[in-house]
C-alpha cells in the first residue's frame, strides 16, 4: 500500500427529503486514532456506525467529523395526542351544555392552538441513508487527500535519506584517521605522565593506548547508520501504517549521531556529525506526519 499522511481535509454535501446536509472531515497528526464527531441534536443514533467505518479506514490521526443540517422546506407538523384529547373532551362537554349547538368538527379542533406542533427529530422522517452515504464519500475523499500528501512526503523523505547517506559517507572518509589522532593525543598525555611518574609499566601504557584507539573508532556507528538508512527505505517501500516504526527508527538515528559526535577527534568530523544531526531532525519532523 502507498504511504499515507495523517493530514487531510474532505467535504461532502447533498439534499434529500427537503433536508440540506454537509460533512466536513479534518485530520491532523496524532499518536493514535482520535475521532471526534460533532452531530446536530437528534442525530446521535448514527454515530456508532460512522465510528466503525472510520476505524476501518484510518489507523492514526486526530480526526474531526462535523455534520451540519438545514431543512429547506417548512418543518413537518404532527398532532399532539395529549393536547387533542383535552380539546375533544372540552368541546364535547361544551356541546352538551349548549342545546342545539353543532357537534365538534375535526378541522376546527386541529386549528386550535397547541393541537398541531412541529415534529421532533425522532418523529420526522430523516434521510439517514443519504447522510451516511455522504459520510462515506467524505471519508473516501479524506483517504485520497492523506494518500496524496503521503506520496509527497515519500519523495521528501527519500531525499532526506539520500542526504543522510551522503553525510555518513563523508563522515566515514573523515574518520579514517580518527584512531591515529586519538593515539597521538594519548601518547602526548602519557609522555607528560611518564615525566612525572617514570615507574608506570610499559604494558599498562600499551593497554590504555589500545583501549582508547578502540573507543575512538566510529566505524560501528557509521555501519549502523547505513543500516538504518536502508531500513527506512524499506519502510517507505512498504508504505502501509509505518509511521510508528519510522519514528522509532529516527530515534536510533539520533543515538548513533550523538555517539559519533562524542567520539569525534577532529573539527571536520564534528562538523559533519552536527550536519548529520540536523538532517536527522528534519527527517523526524516529516516522519511525524506519516500514518
Amino acid at each position: 500500500m502507498p504511504l499515507a499522511s495523517m493530514t487531510g481535509f474532505a467535504h461532502a454535501e447533498g439534499t434529500d427529503a427537503g433536508l440540506a446536509w454537509a460533512w466536513e472531515l479534518r485530520s491532523v497528526n496524532g499518536r493514535g486514532l482520535d475521532l471526534r464527531m460533532r452531530l446536530p441534536p437528534g442525530w446521535d443514533a448514527i454515530e456508532p456506525a460512522l465510528r466503525e467505518a472510520a476505524g476501518r479506514a484510518l489507523k492514526r490521526g486526530n480526526v474531526t467529523a462535523n455534520l451540519t443540517v438545514k431543512r429547506e422546506a417548512a418543518a413537518a407538523m404532527v398532532i399532539d395526542p395529549s393536547a387533542l384529547d383535552r380539546m375533544v373532551e372540552a368541546a364535547i362537554a361544551l356541546h352538551r351544555r349548549i342545546p342545539g349547538s353543532d357537534a365538534p368538527r375535526a378541522e376546527a379542533l386541529l386549528a386550535l392552538p397547541g393541537v398541531m406542533r412541529a415534529a421532533t427529530a425522532e418523529e420526522e422522517e430523516r434521510p439517514l441513508d443519504a447522510v451516511r452515504a455522504g459520510f462515506d464519500r467524505a471519508l473516501a475523499q479524506l483517504l485520497a487527500a492523506r494518500g496524496a500528501e503521503g506520496e509527497r512526503l515519500g519523495v521528501l523523505l527519500s531525499g532526506q535519506l539520500d542526504a543522510i547517506a551522503a553525510l555518513c559517507a563523508q563522515a566515514r572518509a573523515e574518520a579514517a584517521e580518527q584512531p591515529a589522532l586519538h593515539r597521538a593525543r594519548m601518547m602526548e598525555a602519557l609522555a607528560d605522565l611518564l615525566r612525572s611518574t617514570p615507574a608506570l609499566p610499559e604494558e599498562r601504557i600499551a593497554q590504555e593506548v589500545a583501549l582508547l584507539a578502540t573507543r575512538s573508532d566510529v566505524r560501528e556507528e557509521l555501519d549502523r547508520l547505513d543500516s538504518h538508512v536502508q531500513a527506512a527505505r524499506d519502510l517507505l517501500t512498504e508504505g502501509a501504517s509505518v509511521g510508528r516504526r519510522l519514528d522509532f527508527l529516527v530515534q536510533e538515528f539520533n543515538r548513533e549521531a550523538n555517539t559519533l559526535c562524542s567520539k569525534s577527534a577532529s573539527a571536520p568530523l564534528t562538523a559533519t556529525g552536527l550536519k548529520l544531526k540536523a538532517a536527522i531532525e528534519q527527517l523526524r519532523e516529516q516522519v511525524a506526519n506519516i500514518e
